[in-house]
């Protein structure tokens, strides 16, 4: 069962080690709350992704993580200890912007170094810790270079190197692939899940990109307006989303607005402003009355040419459009309620004609009742 967004913070247990822990943290700028009083624990050594769309605090919660902010009110702890008080340089937590922000009269090597400059390590530790920093980012032969000779891809691994040689408890990733074209950004993706799962320490990333933080993370915690809707496992927001936002924010999904009509242990039957009516399996936290969100994702919705008479769900419709992506085809049907229905579909799926009539059918355990509130 995912986690629920008022539990967000695990039962501690002795079992468990948490890296960062935030506790009824909120932020608020000039009168504005950008961070709603939220509570995240994240494990040690795991890959934690914040991910929610522009404006949503996700960000602003990782710099108080990191110290470039001050929570407003709540508490931010890196290995059980409060950081309200210690500034970003005293942090056992590197960051990684989108930016890279490598010196750019700096060659590689100097770049990765400066921070073990600083503190004033002796020669051959330096040369040591830059060197094994170097091959584990597989940049040893570009030692020499200067950033605007290297690719963004290059620049991205040296970033994440420079971040990783004071060998910091937690490193913190703010949109670390945002900057980069898609098949770099792919090829990155699994540089970071490989350095993540080699080096064993926490990662905590903040993006937007919902492919990105379903392929990477242990598990996400979803932000909209400044709160965590939910946190679990990318099988648990997907498969089991706790509100509409969520289910309409990772991946797509099709939702239709119902009044539920009659409830049964195991099943719910809506009837959606349309008309038309559904059955749903019943969720986790029951529900039996009122106004819902029903949740179809297109994968789960089938295409036939004439009724399917055993499926609780078949609807009329039209084809309206098709959109090829490739590995499949998006196909969008109106219905005859007026409804316009996602299906999504092997690009070897015979279509019908625009004008002949089909129909879309899926079964009550593909479809799932959200609450409005």
């Amino acid at each position: 069962m995912a986690e629920m967004a008022t539990q967000t913070s695990p039962t501690r247990s002795v079992d468990v080690k948490f890296d960062v822990e935030l506790r009824k943290v909120s932020k608020v700028y000039n009168g504005e709350t950008a961070v709603r009083g939220i509570d995240l624990s994240i494990r040690r050594g795991e890959f934690f992704s914040i991910l929610g769309p522009s404006g949503c605090g996700k960000t602003t919660t990782l710099r108080m993580v990191a110290g470039f902010e001050h929570p407003s009110a709540g508490d931010i702890l890196i290995r059980d200890r409060s950081m309200l008080n210690v500034p970003p340089y005293k942090r056992p937590a590197n960051t990684v912007f989108q930016s890279y922000a490598l010196f750019g009269h700096m060659t590689v090597w100097e770049n990765i170094a400066f921070g073990l400059k600083i503190q004033r390590c002796s020669r051959s530790e330096i040369q040591d810790r830059v060197r094994d920093a170097l091959k584990l980012v597989k940049l040893e032969s570009l030692a020499n270079r200067f950033p605007a000779q290297l690719s963004g891809g290059q620049q991205q691994r040296v970033a994440v190197a420079r971040a990783l040689i004071n060998r910091p408890a937690v490193l913190l990733l703010d949109e670390p692939l945002g900057a980069l074209d898609l098949k770099l950004r792919k090829e990155m993706q699994v540089e970071l899940s490989t350095l993540h799962r080699e080096l064993g320490i926490t990662f905590v990333m903040v993006t937007h990109d919902q492919e990105e933080a379903l392929s990477l993370s242990d598990r996400i915690a979803i932000m909209n307006l400044g709160k965590v809707e939910q946190v679990g496992t990318p099988e648990q927001v997907y498969d089991r989303p706790q509100t509409a936002f969520v289910a309409n924010f990772i991946g797509d999904t099709n939702l239709l607005r119902g009044k539920i009509e009659g409830a049964h242990p195991q099943t719910l039957w809506i009837r959606t402003e349309t008309g038309i009516k559904l059955t749903v399996q019943q969720s986790a936290n029951p529900l039996t009355s009122g106004w819902v969100m029903v949740s179809v994702r297109p994968e789960k919705i089938q295409i036939a040419l004439a009724p399917v008479g055993d499926t609780a769900n078949c609807f009329e419709g039209r084809l309206q459009d098709v959109m090829y992506l490739g590995t499949h085809v998006h196909c969008f049907v109106q219905l005859k309620s007026g409804d316009r229905i996602t299906v999504r579909q092997p690009t070897s799926f015979s279509l019908p004609s625009a004008d002949a009539p089909l129909y879309v059918h899926w079964a009550a355990a593909d479809s799932l009742a959200l609450s409005e509130s």
